[in-house]
């Protein structure tokens, strides 16, 4: 051999980045092996969710035919003769959804345009935490709020005879947009805040002001996570149960009026499963029938959501 060649073997033998094989890490394998276990949680979580809903809503649906389940302007499966129109419950949860999109949407991404490009770092880490505590507050205290202040509130900035009635879709719906706020609001900010500097200082440097880099700059960039922060705002919304309950009322009413009084499918779901129903009856079966309704829309705006995320997404080296 060569002296050259061995020159080049010492070299590489007792260099740093030499290869050698390392012991086994068995602390990274079980890390490794508890989030695929979480993972899979997840996924037998809505495995279960669907075989749980489909036996009931399949019994159901044998009883009653899907075109009047799904077409049907009234809904009052309780009485004689039954209606098992279900439009009144969509129409109620959506009216309440819009409403409070309608606060939180601009109110959210207003918040999370001033965290990310206005506040200064001090004022950031004590207004961010400040406004998430609104997520964590019950809100079964959320719909009491809406009943006892809000509803009262309107009646007096009403003109007279037209005002809310007691339980009104209004109120539920703007206190559960000030509930959605902070979900909104947090994930917003952190997509903004992920956008490079570079773009931001390139904006500034081309004689952009402030608001023109908020705007035109930072919300396109990060348009794919707010997307995603909106939807995941727009479920919490549908699934929402106890400020509905509460504030909205618990007469099915197919209405535009959102002064008056409607329920929605997670109100009926919840005042249906209280335990009065005999289990197997066609009044039971009406629960699944809902809740399998209200899985497959949410399912499908989480489609939706997946598909503009991923059309909007900025990828940055």
């Amino acid at each position: 051999m060569s002296a050259p060649e061995k020159g080049r073997r010492r070299s590489a033998a007792g260099s740093p980045g030499f290869l050698r094989r390392s012991q086994p890490r068995h602390g990274e394998k079980v890390i490794k092996v508890l989030l695929v276990a979480a993972s899979l949680v997840s996924v037998a979580t809505t495995i279960g969710i669907v075989i749980a809903l489909i036996p009931p809503s399949m019994e159901f649906f044998r009883h009653v035919s899907f075109g009047e389940f799904i077409s049907g302007t009234e809904w009052s499966p309780l009485f004689k003769p039954p209606h098992f129109g279900v439009l009144p419950l969509v129409g109620g949860t959506l009216m309440v959804t819009l409403i409070a999109l309608l606060v939180a949407v601009p109110l959210g991404l207003g918040a999370a345009v001033y965290l990310s490009e206005y506040a200064d770092p001090r004022l950031r880490s004590v207004f961010k935490p400040v406004l998430e505590v609104l997520a964590g507050i019950p809100t079964v205290v959320y719909g009491f709020f809406a009943l006892k202040a809000i509803t009262p509130l309107l009646k007096d900035i009403w003109p007279a005879g037209d005002g809310p009635q007691v339980f009104n879709a209004l109120a539920a719906g703007f206190v559960m947009g000030v509930m959605i706020i902070p979900t909104i609001a947090s994930l917003a900010e952190d997509s903004m805040s992920a956008v490079p500097h570079g773009l931001r200082d390139g904006a500034y440097a081309l004689g952009s002001s402030r608001m023109q880099v908020s705007t035109r700059v930072v919300f396109p960039a990060a348009l794919s996570g707010i997307v995603a922060a909106i939807v995941l705002g727009i479920s919490r919304a549908v699934g929402e149960t106890m400020i509905v309950a509460i504030a909205a009322g618990g007469r099915p009413n197919l209405s535009f009026n959102p002064l008056e009084g409607m329920q929605t499918m997670t109100a009926f779901i919840a005042a249906a499963g209280i335990g009065d129903l005999p289990t197997g009856s066609i009044g039971y079966q009406t629960i699944f029938a809902v809740g399998a309704l209200l899985f497959v829309m949410t399912l499908v705006m989480n489609l939706l959501s997946i598909r503009l995320v991923r059309k909007y997404r900025e990828v940055y080296e």
